[in-house]
């Protein structure tokens, strides 16, 4: 169930800090644990950036979740760029092109409960992340 969607597009910089700022305050309207928030607003920053430089910008947006038990925020990063061409190297321990954060996709992971990637080459990328209330 999804409720509250908010979208914010990603061209600039300036729009990587304010999708880490909305992610920060859904997340605190969630009520994530603040250890859960830094980690979440790490991965957005890092998805973020990825999505501009890499997929050439795009499209973040930022929802709250509900499940039978608890509830937690979804975020959708989306881009119509070259896609990623080797998805496995990409997801591997350590690997980052030197961009961002220096996370890469596999700590971005790490630091959500839920990571899911679609990506074809020459139609864009979209990686959706859920991270719930403990």
């Amino acid at each position: 169930m999804n409720d509250d969607a908010q979208r914010l597009p990603v061209v600039t910089d300036q729009d990587v800090v304010r999708v880490r700022q909305l992610v920060r305050t859904v997340a605190v309207a969630v009520k994530l644990s603040l250890v859960d928030q830094t980690k979440l607003v790490t991965a957005a920053s890092e998805l973020a950036r990825n999505t501009l430089v890499y997929g050439g910008g795009g499209e973040v947006e930022v929802s709250r979740v509900h499940n039978d038990r608890r509830a937690g925020i979804r975020i959708v990063f989306a881009d119509q760029g070259p896609g990623i061409a080797d998805l496995d190297l990409a997801l591997t321990d350590g690997y980052t092109t030197g961009g961002g954060l220096g996370l890469g996709l596999s700590g971005a992971r790490r630091l959500v409960d839920e990571f899911e990637i679609d990506t074809e080459p020459a139609k864009g990328t979209t990686i959706t992340v859920v991270k719930w209330c403990r």
